[in-house]
């Protein structure tokens, strides 16, 4: 039987804080100590590892949701101060690093090793089939040693969610950039104000808010329309069950216990409280 949507969506939202410990200070600090210029080349050098030196199309493509030129202005070049097994392993320790300091004595719980574990086995488990840049984290050695495991783990099973979402905003007929227009949105927010557009041309965000007016999505106010509201919730649904076969590995016990595991985990990583959820 499969598992219910809702907890494949708790999954996401349990894994995320665990595997973007990857963007925080920790891993930067350690990239720009290999002569990375900023932030974003760490950023593209560490994420796009796996895929070997790929060029900055390919990157571009397999990321999908960034504006045109952007991932070019780091792609080849950190190739020339690293190299993608350099990265891979830098990223790595770092994301570990910063993972232990923020969980603090959860880091040598018995219960992070169950976690762990059983992230690990569904990270593993799941279809590399039109999914780029799973397959190519998947082509990587387990880490041993508990919290970079359950961290490898989590980086899995969100980019394996991550490239699903693009196969489903492909479906949709929803560019990169329109999908940080319609996520900004869902979060009440409006596109100029959202962290990963804010920064492009106005007269580059406002066309692409023109265009998503013009397939009826966005209202003359910038804000959703019934359909367009409508589009973002079936992208979301599809995402979840593309996300679903991951998990197929274990049973529904053991995917209970893998949320009640990573709860507490995960709220140390936001400041929230631990709670069950469905």
């Amino acid at each position: 039987m499969p598992h219910p949507q809702p907890r494949i969506r708790r999954m996401f939202e349990l894994v995320e804080p665990i595997a973007t410990v990857t963007f925080s200070e920790v891993p930067n600090e350690a990239f720009l100590g290999l002569g990375m210029r900023n932030y974003w080349d760490g950023y593209f050098a560490g994420r796009a590892a796996p895929l070997g030196l790929a060029p900055a199309e390919v990157v571009h493509a397999v990321f999908y949701n960034f504006a045109d030129g952007e991932v070019a202005r780091h792609i080849p070049w950190v190739w020339g101060k690293t190299t993608p097994e350099e990265a891979i392993a830098v990223r790595e320790q770092g994301s570990a690093a910063a993972l232990r300091q923020k969980l603090g004595q959860l880091a040598d719980s018995p219960g992070l090793v169950r976690a762990a574990d059983l992230a690990t086995r569904a990270a593993v488990s799941a279809p590399t089939e039109g999914r780029a840049l799973y397959a190519g984290l998947r082509a990587l050695d387990v880490p041993q040693e508990p919290v970079a495991r359950l961290w490898h783990a989590a980086t899995l099973l969100r980019e394996h969610r991550g490239d699903g979402h693009n196969a489903a905003l492909v479906v949709h007929g929803i560019g990169g950039t329109e999908a940080h227009v319609l996520l900004a949105l869902s979060l009440g927010m409006r596109p100029e104000e959202f962290g990963r557009i804010h920064h492009l041309p106005k007269p580059q965000l406002a066309a692409v808010v023109d265009g998503l007016r013009g397939r009826g999505l966005v209202d003359a106010a910038g804000g959703f329309t019934e359909a367009g509201r409508a589009t973002k919730e079936r992208i979301e649904a599809l995402t979840d069950a593309l996300a679903a076969p991951a998990y197929d590995a274990l049973s529904a016990d053991e995917l209970d216990e893998l949320v009640a595991g990573l709860e507490p985990i995960s709220a140390a990583l936001t400041g929230t409280s631990s709670h069950a959820s469905d």
